[in-house]
């Protein structure tokens, strides 16, 4: 995996790909300075999710999907986008749920503890859905931890917090298709 890290970009794509991750590193500059300190420390629990598809060595177009999700995900939280809009909350976890789910999939793949897609079709389906549900637990866990003893700017319902578990669990679902047919992985 560090090999896939240190590897110089390879094309367009993957250069686009090493754009998204600088770009989320440049966030937190900004928001440091126009926004506020809760909001620079979103953007950079942002920063580590944004290096894994690297490390992991995934195709650039799905680097490139992931990396935009994880930004649009983060920025959402800033710009204050989950209450101004109805249902962006729900959009948003879907998706961003559902792709960090594929990552942590195909990380595992990369470890050698579940075999690849297509010998482990229904495992990949299965384990990509489980990964999602348990990242969609630790993020409403860190919500109300955010809520609780950071600032209470953070929204946190029971309602909420459901809500976006459920919706994770869908996305990851549809995820665990997605890396059960679709070679996500570099050769």
């Amino acid at each position: 995996m560090i090999e896939n890290f240190l590897r110089r970009p390879r094309g367009v794509a993957e250069t686009i790909a090493d754009a998204v991750r600088v770009a989320g590193a440049v966030s937190i500059l900004i928001a440091a300075i126009w926004w506020s300190g809760t909001d620079a420390g979103i953007l950079a629990l942002a920063l580590p999710a944004l290096l894994v598809p690297r490390f992991v060595g995934v195709r650039p177009w799905f680097d490139i999907t992931y990396g935009i999700a994880v930004l649009v995900a983060s920025w959402s939280n800033v710009l204050d986008l989950y209450r101004s809009i109805a249902g962006w909350d729900l959009v948003v976890h879907t998706v961003c749920t559902g792709l960090i789910a594929a990552i942590a999939y195909l990380a595992l793949v990369r470890w050698g503890v579940t075999p690849p897609p297509p010998a482990a079709r229904p495992a990949a389906v299965i384990f990509t859905a489980s990964l999602g549900l348990a990242a969609s637990a630790v993020w409403e866990m860190l919500e109300w931890i955010g809520k609780t003893f950071v600032t209470a700017e953070i929204f946190v319902t029971y309602t909420d917090t459901i809500g976006d578990m459920a919706v994770g669990g869908l996305g990851s679902v549809a995820a665990g298709f997605l890396v059960a047919r679709v070679p996500l992985l570099r050769e």
